[in-house]
C-alpha cells in the first residue's frame, strides 16, 4: 500500500471539505439551538455527505457519463444554490428578526447546506471520483482505503462541529450576528466562484 499516497490523499480531502472554516458556517445556520439539537444535526449532515461522497466515489464516474451531466453543470449548480442560502444568512430569513420572535421550528440545515453543497461540495465529488479513477492504484483495496480517508475527513468534520457551542459561547450573541453576515457575504462570493468555475469548465470564458 503507497502510504505517502494516501497521506496525500488525506490533505487533499480535508483541505477541499475545510472543516476548520465550516465551524462558523454551521455556528451561522444552526443558531438559537442548544447543543444536543446541533450534534444531532451535525452528525445526520456527517452522514449524508459521507454516503454521497461515497456513493460518487464508486460510481459517480459512470453515473455522469451515462446521464449526460458534466462537472461543470454540478458546479453551476451548486454555485446558485450556495447563494440562495447566502442571501438567508444576510437578511435573516430563517432566524428571529426581533426580539421575541420564534426561529423556525421546522428549520433543519442538515441535508442543505451542510451535508451538500458545504460539506460534500462539487469539488469534494470531483476529488473522490478523481482519486478512486484517476490514479495508479487500483482495486478493491485501493478503493477501500480511500473511503477510509473519506470517513477520517468527515469524522475530523464532525468534531470541529461539536466545539460549534463553546465557540458560540466566546462570540456572544453580537459576535455572532456580525460573523453570521460576514460569512454570509464570503458565501455568496463563494457561490459566484463556483458558478464563475463552472461556466469556464465548459470552455465558454
Amino acid at each position: 500500500m503507497d502510504l505517502p499516497f494516501y497521506l496525500t490523499a488525506f490533505v487533499t480531502l480535508f483541505v477541499i471539505v475545510d472543516p476548520i472554516a465550516l465551524v462558523p458556517m454551521f455556528i451561522a445556520l444552526t443558531r438559537g439551538m442548544d447543543d444536543g439539537h446541533r450534534r444531532t444535526l451535525a452528525l445526520r449532515a456527517c452522514l449524508i455527505a459521507a454516503m454521497l461522497l461515497a456513493l460518487f466515489g464508486l460510481v459517480g464516474n459512470k453515473l455522469l457519463t451515462t446521464i449526460g451531466i458534466t462537472m461543470p453543470a454540478f458546479r453551476i449548480s451548486g454555485g446558485i444554490l450556495l447563494f440562495i442560502t447566502a442571501l438567508d444568512m444576510l437578511f435573516e430569513r430563517r432566524t428571529q428578526r426581533r426580539e421575541g420572535q420564534h426561529a423556525e421550528p421546522n428549520h433543519d440545515p442538515s441535508v442543505f447546506p451542510l451535508a451538500t453543497p458545504l460539506i460534500a461540495g462539487p469539488g469534494a465529488f470531483t476529488t473522490m471520483i478523481l482519486l478512486v479513477n484517476n490514479t495508479p492504484a487500483t482495486g478493491l483495496a485501493h478503493t477501500a482505503a480511500i473511503l477510509l480517508v473519506m470517513a477520517l475527513v468527515i469524522g475530523s468534520t464532525f468534531l470541529f462541529f461539536l466545539s460549534a457551542g463553546l465557540i458560540e459561547r466566546l462570540l456572544g450573541r453580537t459576535g455572532i450576528i456580525v460573523v453570521t453576515r460576514l460569512l454570509g457575504m464570503l458565501l455568496a462570493a463563494l457561490s459566484v466562484q463556483f458558478v464563475l468555475d463552472g461556466i469556464r469548465g465548459t470552455g465558454l470564458i
